[in-house]
């Protein structure tokens, strides 16, 4: 290790961690999302699905930092698995017909944005950006908001209810969602220009 690099953190070149684990497993669990939906037009069990998938994201966090789980593998594992849950939820939702074209339009077209500007980012030797609080709460609404649109047209007997509550997550997830790519931007040019600055 040269003067330059950063010291590496302990346990951080683990492979075999339980969120690890937990983001494999989602990965997994995609292709299965798809054939409730579409193989077997099971709406219902697409849904909670989708939403077990969602509280995943959640969890696998909280064990990385609570139990000292934290990993390299992970830090790219763990995103990768949201990107591709949002990607191919939203997108098999769109095309089964479940929610507003618009909605998923924003979605898919924001999360391309800060996929591209992510490697853009890192192929021109940026620093890592931390994800930012309403970053945060703009993801956790939408992986709320998508499953209640799913469900509000499944065979659920609550999916009046579930109609509701997917605008009163959605819309807000969209607010947050758009002011973190607002954000970002600044963030990114204090990135680039901190990751070019010599050591």
């Amino acid at each position: 290790m040269t003067a330059t690099e950063p010291p590496a953190v302990a346990g951080e070149d683990r492979v075999l961690t339980v969120p690890n684990v937990i983001s494999v497993v989602r990965l997994l669990c995609m292709p299965v999302f798809v054939y409730l939906l579409f193989g077997r037009d099971n709406r219902a069990a697409a849904a909670s699905l989708l939403a077990a998938l969602g509280c995943t994201d959640w969890i696998d966090g909280y064990i990385a930092r609570r139990w000292n789980q934290v990993s390299a593998l992970g830090k790219v594992l763990d995103p990768v698995a949201d990107r591709l849950l949002f990607f191919v939820g939203v997108g098999a939702i769109l095309i089964d017909g479940s929610v507003p074209v618009w909605v998923a339009v924003v979605v898919l077209a924001r999360e391309a944005l800060v996929a591209g500007a992510t490697l853009v980012l890192a192929a021109a030797g940026a620093r890592r950006i931390d994800v930012t609080w309403f970053g945060k709460a703009g993801t956790f609404g939408l992986m709320v908001a998508f499953p209640l649109f799913l469900a509000a047209e499944s065979t659920f007997g609550w999916r009046d209810t579930a109609a509701v509550l997917a605008w009163v997550a959605a819309i807000p997830a969209l607010v947050f969602s758009l002011i973190s790519i607002a954000m970002y931007v600044p963030l990114g040019r204090r990135a680039l220009r901190e990751g070019r600055v010599p050591g």
